[in-house]
């Protein structure tokens, strides 16, 4: 099954300033979202308490809040639905230092007179874990970033590399815009979708790359938008097919799945997006802003050669005893 003819090369070159100023458009749109709105940050990352309970009927939303507010210690508490409507989620921002008092016993008492329930979570995190975990989440995706730098210059060249981070920062940033423009808690699971984004992207805009050191090599030609636009309509329907099938995946997650998994897979739906775009119209294209020249780069593939079969042939000459 193919959706595009393999034999068709598409000039995608053609509309890299207009796809270029869509980026930048985005970029600059999520920083500004980040900066001004921010991250909604969980108790992950934030620190406080989160007590999920479950009625035996519709939740009494209203009633829940009232009973907090007549307690000092809960009554800057957040009550919000939670999947279903007999299902809520109580956040509280601070964490008791009272190791005689047990903070499920106290909203179990305060909460008698709403009706009937259970308490099926109580998850508490203080500030300074909290801000350890925000220090170590940021710590693991620079951290990723610069293996992938490392991983990518050795195995092709700087150019590549470079064109490739450019690319996972642009998704990056944009996923981080689109979670600050609807809310969406940011928790470890988030951390993990973030990671999961950068291996995605960078699987796609590896082959693609891949297949633009292949044709490089293969070609007798030095025009290097003719060899992306090539590289890129050879590898679509793959790309295509592999970003829709992992997106009705996830998709179905998203819907079918419980709220706790609801930011996480909200998340790389966002991500599978802005990846499979960053990878065709993107990467490529930076790699001709940052001036790639295929007659150095075959300069280079040249020697290499060279030096292997010279090492051969020491090699040869060695096992045979005439050195």
């Amino acid at each position: 099954m193919e959706f595009f003819k393999s034999d068709r090369v598409y000039d995608f070159m053609k509309y890299k300033i207009p796809f270029l100023g869509l980026s930048v458009f985005l970029v600059i749109a999520s920083l500004v979202l980040l900066s001004t709105k921010g991250l909604n940050f969980g108790i992950d990352f934030s620190g406080g308490t989160i007590i999920q309970v479950k009625y035996t009927q519709e939740a009494p939303i209203t009633d829940i809040r009232n009973e907090l507010a007549k307690s000092e210690q809960f009554k800057n508490a957040t009550v919000t639905e939670f999947g279903t409507k007999d299902e809520v989620v109580i956040k509280i921002t601070n964490t008791t230092t009272d190791l005689g008092s047990d903070i499920g016993d106290q909203i179990t008492s305060l909460l008698v007179s709403t009706g009937e329930f259970e308490l099926r979570r109580v998850d508490m995190v203080g500030p300074k874990v909290g801000g350890e975990l925000k220090e170590k989440g940021i710590t693991a995706l620079i951290l990723a970033l610069s293996v992938i730098l490392i991983y990518v210059s050795y195995r092709f060249e700087w150019r590549f590399a470079v064109a490739s981070i450019v690319a996972l920062i642009h998704d990056i940033v944009i996923a981080l815009g689109v979670i600050s423009l609807f809310s969406v808690e940011v928790n470890l699971d988030i951390l993990a979708a973030l990671l999961t984004i950068l291996g995605y992207s960078l699987n796609d805009t590896i082959i693609v790359f891949d297949r633009v050191r292949e044709g490089v090599s293969k070609s007798n030609s030095n025009d290097l938008n003719e060899m992306i636009n090539s590289s890129v309509s050879n590898t679509l329907s793959r790309t295509t097919l592999t970003s829709l099938t992992t997106f009705f995946v996830v998709f179905t997650l998203y819907v079918f799945g419980s709220e706790i998994i609801s930011g996480f897979s909200f998340t790389l739906l966002v991500g599978i997006v802005v990846g499979t775009y960053s990878s065709i119209f993107v990467a490529s294209t930076f790699l001709v802003q940052l001036q790639f020249s295929i007659a150095n780069f075959r300069a280079k593939e040249a020697e290499k050669v060279k030096k292997q079969k010279e090492k051969e042939r020491i090699r040869a000459m060695y096992e045979k005893g005439i050195v």
